[in-house]
């Protein structure tokens, strides 16, 4: 058997896996809760396993070596270490969400701010949890095109429709318990890869050599962006449904807490084991496409069996994040938009039917916005930006604030958008992320627009989470 051949077998035998877990996973749903929040009973290990896989996707590992061998050199694992720094401070408010005994971040904000406020920020974490699935199944697809001369549409088409559907047979079961094999596979594979490909290429102070002094600055992206990417980071990771579902799913508040440190943890350990594959892509493959620099090293530098970890580990870290995606939109769609607004009365049973329907047309949208725009960490961003500068403030205060007032929600929700599309729109001036320039605009909104009610005598609003 030829080296292709192995590595083809491996990758194709782990997405095998992934729905054959999928089906078992079927088993095990037995209601709605079940399928969107496993049980609510997931113990920590398991929700540090399943919030490092969701969110060590694409971006944190195709993207980082993509940016290693580009612009950012060495410093690209900052991109990495940034995420799991936001990961950890989302711990500080992991009990209140957990203590919120909600299913959706939309469900929080209606609860305080009322239905205006409830459907806007729906239908801006509906939309960008679609185009966050999008943007994994292209990374996964990259590799497949890559590993197997495919073209990337149809890549793009057997990526996506495995991911679609064994999201669809078990729901959070399915996500979790592959999320868990997935974080495995990723860290073991990726962190097991660097000493053989560094030993084939003659080691690290051959790669430095062929590499210009400048690819190796540590902080070379500079403390501004670095700096604004933990904020970024913490803002998207506690008000973003594929995150925050996590914590709505873990068994306790202690288990929300500790579950977020020990996977913030993980992944800053392992921020800049991709960066390092991009410099070597980078040392010994100077003319390839930058968002290629894993497959080709992987190809290239490992044997095939170790390649074909590699590979399956890429696979994972995308798809585990695609399933919590295209789960957190269709999660939202039909708790927060056909629940609340078309049938009321739905039962239990049909609630998990509908479920698993909208995931399969809500991951025929992210097949198709994968088709249109191959862009991996620029759509990430702008995803980011969509659903969370709005709603930030909203969220975040409306469960922290019990002085904050009904309109408070609607305005800084509605005007923290458009500054963070504005902002995009107008190319980030002074070097300030869109969605921290939207999200700070949403601060100052919420806070002034609550001292303007009081002032009126507004009362505050109902609490989101219940005395």
């Amino acid at each position: 058997m030829d080296s292709l051949t192995i590595i083809w077998v491996i990758v194709i035998g782990y997405l095998v896996l992934n729905l054959a877990v999928g089906v078992y996973s079927h088993i095990r749903v037995k209601n709605s809760a079940d399928y969107l929040l496993a049980g609510r009973r997931i113990g920590v290990l398991m929700t540090a396993g399943t919030l490092a896989a969701t969110e060590i996707g694409g971006g944190s590992t195709v993207g980082v070596a993509a940016k290693a061998y580009g612009s950012w050199g060495l410093s690209a694992g900052w991109y990495v270490v940034a995420s799991g720094i936001g990961v950890i401070l989302v711990s500080f408010v992991a009990p209140l969400l957990r203590r919120a005994m909600a299913t959706t971040v939309p469900e929080i904000i209606g609860r305080r701010f009322g239905t205006s406020s409830y459907l806007i920020t729906s239908v801006l974490s509906m939309v960008s949890t679609i185009a966050l699935a999008a943007v994994q199944i292209t990374a996964t697809a990259t590799i497949i095109s890559v590993l197997t001369g495919m073209s990337t549409e149809a890549s793009i088409l057997l990526c996506g429709g495995i991911l679609v559907l064994y999201t669809m047979f078990g729901g959070m079961w399915s996500v979790t318990l592959t999320d868990v094999i997935h974080f495995f596979v990723l860290v073991g594979g990726f962190s097991l890869a660097v000493p053989f490909v560094l030993e084939e290429v003659g080691g690290w102070h051959a790669v430095v050599a062929a590499l210009p002094p400048e690819q190796l600055g540590f902080t070379k992206v500079g403390w501004k962006t670095i700096i604004g990417l933990i904020i970024m980071y913490f803002m998207t990771f506690s008000t973003g449904q594929e995150s925050v579902q996590r914590y709505f799913a873990a068994k306790d508040e202690k288990t929300a807490v500790w579950g977020s440190i020990i996977c913030g943890i993980v992944m800053a350990l392992f921020a800049f084991v991709p960066a390092v594959l991009g410099l070597v892509a980078l040392a010994v493959f100077p003319n390839i496409e930058a968002n290629n620099a894993v497959a080709t090293v992987a190809l290239n530098l490992m044997p095939p069996v170790m390649a074909g970890l590699v590979m399956a580990a890429v696979a994972s870290a995308t798809m585990s994040s695609g399933a919590g995606d295209l789960l957190g939109a269709a999660t939202v769609f039909t708790k927060d938009i056909l629940e609340r607004h078309f049938v009321p009365n739905i039962t239990d049973d049909q609630l998990t039917r509908y479920s698993r329907w909208c995931v399969f047309f809500l991951g025929l949208v992210a097949i198709g916005i994968s088709f249109a725009s191959k862009a991996i960490i620029p759509l990430l961003v702008f995803a980011f930006t969509m659903r969370s500068a709005g709603p930030f403030a909203a969220f975040l205060l409306g469960l922290t604030w019990k002085g904050a007032t009904k309109g408070a929600g609607i305005t800084s929700i509605v005007l923290g958008s458009l500054a963070g599309f504005g902002w995009e729109i107008a190319g980030q001036p002074f070097g300030i992320m869109s969605i921290i320039f939207g999200s700070v605009v949403s601060v100052i909104v919420f806070v002034v627009t609550v001292w303007i009610e009081k002032a009126m005598g507004r009362e505050p609003a109902p609490p989101a989470i219940p005395e």
